[in-house]
């Protein structure tokens, strides 16, 4: 039976709404905050769900292995939770891998409905009592039942609101179910007492009240029917599919609105989604979050009215806090382990720069308000853990919850209860949060259940005595290289400073970008530069937390120049400053500055008769004398890293400050912040034009990104390939570099080799890949070995860098991004990130749900003035945009065997429909968040538009690029294809297809060769040198291939029309195979890997028709490993390709083996020695051209087709032999080429009589 996921259910936009409330609410809302309640509580626990999250995780990684968890816990949720609705169950709560389920009944009717909910359970036992998964885990079902009457608790403000269940029913459910083992049930001792306990066999469990249950006399369906009946339920409901089951519509009193009740019940991210007609399988991602799990200890003798006091009071304070940051409360349980809240940070929509960091904050905030606040709460512990988790719907159709669910969430919950009355914190977040180690303590190792490797945890503390006064700078200067890229900001700071040095007139230098531009860097060279000038310098780094610590700036700013950091002891600091500013300020102004170094001078009488202006007027003098005092008469450089972090009391000192005291300053600052805008302002001003220079920091140039990159690799060069996967990611930023070259080394995707000059390697298709991957790299300028001994950095030739999951540290920025656009928006990006960087509106329309596609216009329109995305136009119309006339296939398009539905010209007006993403890592980032399922189905999608446009041009004849290929392997065609869904294609979409193609070529090759352009001015007389090296063929052909202007293409100047083919393999091949690989469908992805090499020969590319075959060559391995075999022509027309490729690089000999081998999967034996090629061309010379025409006239078309393909593939590689023969030059050679010749002859022969049968049975 198919699960209830699978079973389409059409719901009004308020119906999927009221699916996240429980009956309980949904068809009457609370009238006061505290209400008793009648009924029967199940509690159902799955055991081993923490150790099968930790099996999926070791099996497939992170990302995939939480997505088959999500999906593994939602079906078998949804079969057990399917049988308690079909009983007539209320599902209240969720709380991971339980749910707290409630018959409500009047008092009389308890006893039966135990016996209702007993049956319930014995049928849920039997069918899903244990599970077996796909990793070996088994997870088991433990339940315990307790009946009688509750209370229904409603906390949070007038924004958010929850539910409780608390009482003594809910403590006894809750320790029954601790006393189950796997497929048993428990019913208190208060259930027993209430239940037809002749019904039931029972065995006590010893010392204990409670009792388990190992059978009972099953109900009539009458009784049944009248137990059900009994139920308080309202009568207006909605039919399940199976045995009757229901569940009540969503109904409120008249007169209360919908959606106020569904805002304060309903998680705004699932809310605003569902409102703007998304499928409610969209409302799911694998997102990285920040979890927070707080438990209050509850005293168990609280009563009811004292314990909803608390918990309000808690929920309340938790909104509060979290709210500013964006955090979420998502869940509110009160169980075995008190009162527990789980809060998230980074929700869709809601994710924030420096996430972990105000997550820790925040827990804090909670930590110190809770112990302090409610003095009835035993203990508070905090537990905060960072990391990628599936964010989504889980549960039943009619019955389901927004939650999180993951690794790092059972983690949280296991370090709340192992680490109690603190705030504790994972070692992702402790990197993450980018705070000193003074803010953390390392704490001992515990054993967690399930758990077997939870890495290091720490106790998070907060502000100390040593971070009061901040910190130095934290970046370190290399001696041995240049900074990078940074020559225009490093002359600015050196003429300024002259001129300060020569006028003593204030600079200030601020310079502005984004995270990870190179901001830190800079200043660190800056500050080097001071000092080798020799002035003095004072460098200090600020944090996001120094915003939330009044004076924490100009404490550290001062502190650093007075030497305070080192006096640890508040009387220390008195002497120090007593020392250092006796005589420049009075003795009476010394109490003003116990807030700022934490001092505690006496207030002098004098201070204390001032008004708060004089006050305040007096604090600035004070400390324009201290500055003055600070830097004595020298020049002084004040450098501050994160400038836009200075918190409002430092900077109403400072800002006044700045404008009067002669100083130099350099500052750092990154957008979106008020200071920030501040000195911006400033910079603008007629009066603080001339003292404040604001300057934005570009991105590196594609040279100096690759020079950073050799320099950090320690290697003279690297692959092109390398090199343009960096820029194309890193957009210029430096960290972003960094972070992505990280990457791929932890993940050993690099390879270093010892490259010397006229090394000769084994001629063997391995040895192939990597000459040509290193015989035309990007050198760095400063290397004077290139060319020479030295290392060179290249790509692992089993690796796909278009297959790299993007670093964590990258996804955070790109998703802060992404969450800052509209709902529908994001949703429209996730769909195009499936495509791919460059997308054509007709395929997106293709893809999206049918009930946002008539917006689509409107919010693509709003992304691209928001410059999220870029339209690409055609300024003229191309010569290549011309649709072939109507009526039969010429005779190149029967060579094909594919006839191709009529495309129509096209005019200057028509604007071509395709998009970019302007920044490649939003495109990754949107597209890890879609679950496996859900990604598998839009690239499908994809796969069925493509489709229809995967073969040459109309001046090409419009057929496929390996001829016949998909009559040759109609299996895998049939079988693997997505064609169908799709429209067929038109003339709009194949231009669209060709622009898309012609933008993916641009950016493939462009950042390559503005970067070797720039690195060859740089070394023009080494690159040179390096140019003349003797590569051979290969690279005299390498060096070509990869140019903009590539070599003229096999079909140019035979048709009027120019060839598209080189757009049309970009945009459509390349993509099919990617998409087919993200299928898991092997056999179609080399299918269309095999078209792209072939395409690519066929606009004579080599190089990235080497590529492709090496994609097919790891593809073809993977599959042997997995015993699923390759179709014979595929393996032919693999190593004929292969033949092809060696022949354009100049390795003769190799292809001529890779040919031989290819004939012989073709079952066209080509002869090894001069006796074999006598007898052949003997046999050759029969004549059996009216055999092959009798048996080409019997045949079935698909037989004669798939004949066809064969006969053409031998041609081909015939053709080839004949020519690398012929260049020997010797007598042998031309006796093998001219059998090569007999030989195609007579399989051009044949292939005709096949071509002419199949024109006579059209």
């Amino acid at each position: 039976m198919a699960s209830a996921w699978e079973r389409k259910r059409h719901c009004s936009h308020v119906e999927k709404a009221a699916a996240f409330l429980p009956r309980l609410l949904s068809e009457d809302s609370p009238k006061s905050e505290i209400q008793t309640v009648h009924g029967v509580l199940l509690f159902a626990d799955i055991s081993g769900f923490t150790a099968l999250t930790e099996k999926f995780i070791q099996r497939s990684g992170t990302d995939r292995g939480t997505d088959e968890l999500a999906q593994t816990l939602n079906y078998y949720l949804c079969d057990i939770l399917e049988e308690m609705l079909i009983f007539g169950g209320d599902i209240l709560k969720f709380a991971g891998d339980a749910v707290l389920v409630l018959w409500r009944t009047p008092p009389q009717e308890l006893a039966k409905t135990i016996s209702l909910v007993l049956q319930c359970s014995w049928q849920i036992q039997k069918k899903c009592g244990s599970r077996g998964t796909h990793v070996g885990q088994k997870v088991h079902l433990k339940i315990g039942i307790s009946a009688g009457s509750m209370s229904l608790l409603t906390v949070g403000d007038r924004r958010r609101q929850y539910f409780l269940i608390c009482g003594q029913v809910l403590g006894e459910v809750c320790e029954a179910e601790q006393l189950a083992n796997a497929g048993e049930v428990i019913l208190s001792a208060t259930c027993w007492e209430l239940c037809e306990q002749h019904r039931l066999r029972t065995k006590r469990l010893a010392g204990k009240r409670a009792v388990k249950v190992t059978g009972m006399d099953r109900m009539s369906w009458s009784e049944r029917q009248d137990a059900l009946r009994k139920l308080v339920q309202h009568s207006v409901s909605h039919c399940l599919e199976g045995e009757g089951a229901t569940r009540p519509a969503f109904l409120l009193p008249s007169g209360r609105d919908v959606d106020e009740v569904l805002r304060k019940y309903v998680p705004e991210a699932a809310l605003r989604k569902i409102y703007d007609s998304m499928p409610l399988g969209l409302l799911s991602e694998l997102r990285p979050v920040t979890s927070l799990f707080i438990q209050l200890r509850l005293a168990e003798d609280n009563r009811t009215a004292n314990l909803y006091r608390i918990v309000h009071s808690a929920s309340r304070m938790m909104l509060e806090i979290l709210c500013p940051h964006k955090g979420k409360i998502n869940k509110v349980l009160l169980f075995d382990k008190g009162c527990t809240f789980l809060c998230v940070f980074g929700l869709t929509g809601e994710k924030l720069p420096y996430e972990s960091l105000h997550a820790l904050q925040s827990a804090m905030q909670i930590f110190n308000s809770c112990s302090t606040m409610l003095r009835e709460i035993g203990a508070v512990s905090v537990a905060v853990t960072s990391g990628t988790v599936f964010c989504g719907v889980t549960g039943h159709p009619v019955r389901y919850e927004y939650t999180v669910i993951g690794q790092k969430v059972n983690l949280a919950a296991r370090m709340m209860v192992h680490y109690p009355g603190l705030v504790s914190c994972d070692a992702v977040t402790y990197a993450a949060s980018q705070l000193p180690p003074c803010y953390f303590k390392e704490l001992p190792e515990r054993e967690m259940k399930g758990l077997r490797h939870p890495g290091t945890v720490y106790q998070y503390v907060g502000v100390t005595e040593e971070s009061i006064f901040g910190m130095a700078l934290t970046k370190k200067r290399s001696e041995h290289v240049p900074l990078l890229g940074r020559e225009k900001e490093i002359d600015l700071f050196v003429s300024c400073l002259k001129a300060y040095k020569a006028l003593g007139q204030r600079h200030i230098l601020a310079f502005e970008g984004p995270m990870g531009s190179g901001k830190s860097h800079l200043l660190t060279e800056l500050a080097y530069l001071g000092q080798a000038a020799g002035h003095r310098v004072v460098a200090m780094e600020l944090l996001e937390v120094n915003m939330r610590q009044s004076f924490s700036a100009i404490r550290t700013l001062m502190a650093r120049a007075l030497g305070l950091q080192d006096c640890e002891l508040c009387s220390d600091r008195q002497r120090m400053l007593q020392t250092k500013l006796r005589g420049t300020i009075e003795e009476s102004s010394f109490c003003l500055l116990n807030d700022v170094f934490l001092v505690e001078f006496p207030v002098s009488d004098k201070v204390r008769e001032m008004c708060e202006a004089q006050r305040k007027m007096e604090l600035h003098s004070t400390w324009a004398k201290v500055l003055e005092k600070t830097i004595g008469g020298e020049i002084g450089i004040f450098v501050i890293d994160n400038a836009h972090f200075i918190d409002p009391a430092s900077w109403s000192i400072m800002a006044p400050m700045l404008r009067n005291v002669s100083l130099f300053m350099v500052v750092s600052l990154a957008p979106g912040y008020m200071r920030t805008e501040s000195f911006c302002k400033a910079a603008a001003g007629n009066t603080t034009s001339q003292k404040i220079t604001y300057l934005h920091l570009d991105e590196l140039k594609p040279s100096a990104v690759v020079q950073k990159v050799c320099q950090d690799l320690g290697v003279v060069s690297i692959s092109r390939d390398l090199a343009r996967f960096l820029i194309a990611r890193s957009s210029g930023i430096p960290y972003y570099c960094e972070e992505l070259l990280r990457c791929l080394r932890c993940n050993d995707m690099l390879l270093f080799r010892t490259r010397r000059r006229g090394e000769k390697a084994e001629d063997s298709w391995e040895n192939l890949i990597t000459s040509a991957v290193e015989a035309s790299p990007l050198a760095a300028a400063s290397s004077s070995s290139a060319g020479n001994d030295g290392r060179v950095c290249i790509i692992r030739p089993d690796v796909n860098l278009e297959n790299t999951v993007l670093p964590a540290t990258l996804k955070e920025i790109a998703l802060a991004q992404l969450d800052r656009i509209k709902p529908l928006g994001q949703m429209v990006l996730k769909f195009a990130a499936v495509i791919g960087p460059v997308f054509t509106t007709q395929l997106l329309s293709h893809m999206l749900p049918a009930g946002v596609r008539h917006k689509m216009n409107c919010v693509l329109n709003a992304l691209v003035s928001d410059n999220i995305l870029k339209r690409l136009k055609n300024t003229e119309v191309p010569e290549d945009v011309r649709g072939p006339t109507k009526g039969p296939a010429t005779s190149l398009q029967a060579e094909s065997g594919v006839e191709r539905p009529p495309l129509s010209k096209t005019t200057v007006e028509q604007q071509p429909g395709v998009l970019a993403f302007c920044v490649p890592l939003l495109q990754e980032a949107a597209y890890e968040l879609w679950p496996e399922r859900q990604r598998v189905a839009l690239h499908c999608k994809c796969a069925a538009f493509l489709e229809q446009h995967a073969h040459k041009c109309k001046s090409c004849s419009q057929g496929d690029f390996v001829a016949f290929h998909r009559f040759a392997v109609t299996s895998t065609q049939d079988g693997g294809s997505c064609q169908g869904p799709a429209a067929q294609g038109d003339s709009r979409s194949w231009e669209d297809l060709v622009l898309a193609g012609e933008q993916l070529k641009r950016d493939r090759t462009h950042a390559t060769e503005d970067a070797a352009d720039a690195l060859q001015q740089q070394q023009q007389q080494q690159q040179q040198a390096f140019m003349e090296e003797d590569f051979g063929v290969a690279g005299r052909f390498l060096a070509k291939s990869e140019q903009t202007t590539e070599l003229p293409s096999k079909t140019d100047g035979k048709h009027n029309g120019a060839c598209q083919c080189k757009a049309i393999v970009e945009s459509v091949l390349v993509p099919l195979a990617r998409h087919y690989m993200a299928m898991g469908d092997a056999a179609r992805a080399f299918y269309y890997l095999l078209e792209c090499a072939a395409a690519y020969l066929h606009v004579s590319n080599g190089y990235m028709a080497l590529m492709k075959l090496n994609e097919a060559e790891v593809l073809r391995n993977s599959v042997e490993k997995t015993e699923n075999a390759i179709a014979r022509f595929e393996e032919a027309t693999f190593f004929s390709l292969k033949g092809e490729v060696c022949c354009h690089m100049g390795r003769l000999k190799l292809a001529k083996k890779m040919i031989r081998k290819a004939l012989s999967l073709l079952k066209r034996q080509f002869p090894q020695t001069s006796v074999g090629a006598f007898v052949k061309s003997q046999v050759e010379k029969f004549p059996c051209a009216a055999y092959v025409a009798r048996r080409a006239s019997s045949l079935p078309q698909e037989a004669r087709r798939k004949r066809l393909a064969w006969l053409l593939r031998q041609s081909c590689c015939l053709s080839l032999l004949e020519h690398l023969f012929s260049l020997e030059g010797t007598s042998s050679g031309q006796t093998f080429s001219r059998l090569a010749a007999r030989m195609k002859a007579n399989t051009d022969r044949a292939a005709d009589s096949y071509r002419a049968a199949d024109s006579r049975r059209r």
